[in-house]
C-alpha cells in the first residue's frame, strides 16, 4: 500500500511551500488509494511552540488536507534512544562525549528519484553523522529515518532542498537494517523573476492568505499547478479531476514561479461561481468584525453580496467596495472627488434629492424612473449626473448599477448624501 507523510516542524507557521508539499503527498495518497500520515517533528524543544502546532493543524484542516494517521516525535524519544543504543552495541556508532555518532561507510550511493531520475553520491564527501545530540535529543535525519521506516512510508515526497539529506539518511536506513523507501524531491517555488521567494512575492503563512480573503479551494487549485499540470492548459480544475490524472512522476523538475496575480484570478473565479447565500455566510462575520454596528437584514445583505461578487478578487475586497453601506460618512477613493465633484452641481443634486425623497417606494425600478424624469426636467445628458451621483453616494467612480446602489443604500441615506455632497465639511 502507498503510505506517504507530511512532516512539518512547529517552529513556525505553515507556509505556502509547506502547504504544497502537504498537498502533493495528500494527492498521491488519495490517487493511489493509500494512507496520508501527518507527523509533527517537534524534537527541537526550544523552538517548537504550541501556537505553531495549532496553526499547522488548523491550516491543514482549512485546506481540506485531512490525515489518516497522526504522530508527534516528542512522544517517541524512547524509540530513538533504543535504536541509538542498538547501533552502539553493534559497533556501527560511537560515543563522542554525550553524543552518539554514526560511522559513515565510504561507498557510492544511488538514489532513484521519481521526479529527477537517478542521483549518485559518493559518501567520501559525507562525514560521520550525529544521531543523538549531547542533550539527549535525536537529530533531524535520525528521527526522520526511524519514523519513516516504522511508519512504513513507501515514498518520501519533500522539497528538493532535502536532496543533500537523502544519502545520509540512506546510510542510516542501511545501518539499522530498514528497507529504503522511494524518494521524490519537489521543485522549489520561485518568485516571478526566478529568484528565491520573498514575503512580498507570496512566501507567507497559509493563515495570512486566509485572513486576506482567499478561499481554500482556490489556494489548493493554485498550489497543485505549481510544478504539475492536469493537461489541456487547464487552470481551474476540481480535485476529483486532478486525482484522476495525478502522477508524482509527471511533476516538473524545474522550479515553479509563484504569481500572486494568478492566485487572485483563480480566487475571483471561485468567488463568482459561489452561490450568493454561501458567500454571504463567509462575509457576514468579516463585516460584523469590521463594522460592529451593522445590522443589515439577511435578505438585503445577500443581495449586496450578489451585486458585488463579480468584482471581488478576495473576500476583503467586499469590505472595501461596500464601505459606503456601513460607514457613516463616505470615504472617497483618491482623485475621484476632484474629478467628479469639482463642479458645483448643488442645484441638480438638490432637485434629485427632493424627487427621491418624495418616492413612495425605493426600488431599483422606482429610483431609475425618478432619476430619468429628473434628468429630463433638467435637460441634461444622463452621463452628466450618473458619475457625480455615484461618487457622492459611494466615494467610488465604479461599481454596480447606480439604481442598484441607491436601492441597497436606502432612501434616507441616498437623499442625505445627495444634499450634503457639496457641503464643505462633508467633502473635506
Amino acid at each position: 500500500m502507498v503510505r506517504v507523510r507530511f512532516a512539518p516542524s512547529p517552529t513556525g507557521f505553515l507556509h505556502i511551500g509547506g502547504a504544497r508539499t502537504a498537498l502533493f503527498n495528500w494527492m498521491y495518497a488519495k490517487a493511489q488509494g493509500g494512507v496520508f500520515v501527518l507527523r509533527i517533528e517537534d524534537t527541537d524543544k526550544v523552538r517548537s511552540k504550541q501556537e505553531y502546532f495549532d496553526e499547522i493543524l488548523d491550516s491543514m484542516k482549512w485546506l481540506g488536507l485531512t490525515w489518516d494517521e497522526f504522530y508527534k516525535q516528542s512522544d517517541r524519544f524512547d524509540l530513538y534512544r533504543q535504536y541509538a543504543h542498538k547501533l552502539l552495541s553493534e559497533g556501527k556508532a560511537y560515543k563522542d562525549g554525550e553524543a552518539v555518532v554514526l560511522h559513515v561507510i565510504q561507498k557510492p550511493i544511488k538514489i532513484y528519484d521519481l521526479i529527477r531520475g537517478e542521483i549518485v553520491v559518493d559518501t567520501k564527501e559525507i562525514k560521520d553523522q550525529v544521531l543523538m545530540k549531547s542533550d539527549g535529543s535525536p537529530t533531524y535525519s535520525f528521527a526522520c529515518v526511524i519514523d519513516d521506516a516504522l511508519m512504513e512510508i513507501s515514498c518520501v515526497i519533500r522539497g528538493e532542498d532535502h536532496i543533500s539529506n537523502t544519502p545520509k539518511q540512506i546510510l542510516m536506513y542501511e545501518a539499522m537494517g530498514f528497507k529504503v523507501p522511494k524518494f521524490a524531491h519537489l521543485p522549489l517555488i520561485m518568485d516571478p523573476e526566478g529568484g528565491r521567494m520573498s514575503k512580498r512575492a507570496g512566501a507567507t503563512a497559509v493563515t495570512e492568505y486566509r485572513t486576506q480573503g482567499y478561499l481554500p479551494i482556490a489556494i489548493v487549485n493554485y498550489l497543485m499547478l505549481l510544478g504539475w499540470s492536469p493537461g489541456n492548459n487547464q487552470e481551474k480544475v476540481s480535485m476529483a479531476q486532478a486525482l484522476k490524472n495525478f502522477s508524482i512522476k509527471k511533476i516538473n523538475k524545474a522550479g515553479a514561479a509563484f504569481s500572486l496575480e494568478k492566485l487572485q484570478w483563480l480566487n475571483s473565479q471561485y468567488i463568482k461561481e459561489m452561490p450568493s447565500d454561501e458567500l454571504a455566510r463567509l462575509l457576514k462575520p468579516m463585516v460584523a468584525e469590521k463594522y460592529p454596528q451593522s445590522n443589515m437584514e439577511e435578505q438585503d445583505f445577500e443581495h449586496v453580496v450578489h451585486l458585488y461578487k463579480g468584482r471581488m478578487n478576495t473576500l476583503l475586497d467586499f469590505l472595501e467596495w461596500t464601505s459606503f453601506l456601513f460607514e457613516q460618512n463616505v470615504r472617497f477613493d483618491e482623485g475621484v472627488k476632484e474629478k467628479h465633484l469639482s463642479q458645483n452641481m448643488k442645484t441638480e443634486f438638490n432637485l434629485l434629492a427632493d424627487k427621491l425623497a418624495e418616492a413612495r417606494e425605493f426600488t431599483v425600478k422606482s429610483t431609475e424612473e425618478v432619476f430619468r424624469a429628473t434628468v429630463a426636467e433638467l435637460k441634461v445628458d444622463t452621463g452628466t449626473l450618473v458619475h457625480p451621483v455615484r461618487v457622492a453616494l459611494t466615494g467610488k467612480a465604479v461599481g454596480p448599477g447606480l439604481f442598484d446602489t441607491m436601492a441597497v443604500l436606502g432612501q434616507k441615506r441616498t437623499v442625505s448624501r445627495l444634499r450634503e455632497a457639496f457641503i464643505d465639511n462633508y467633502n473635506d
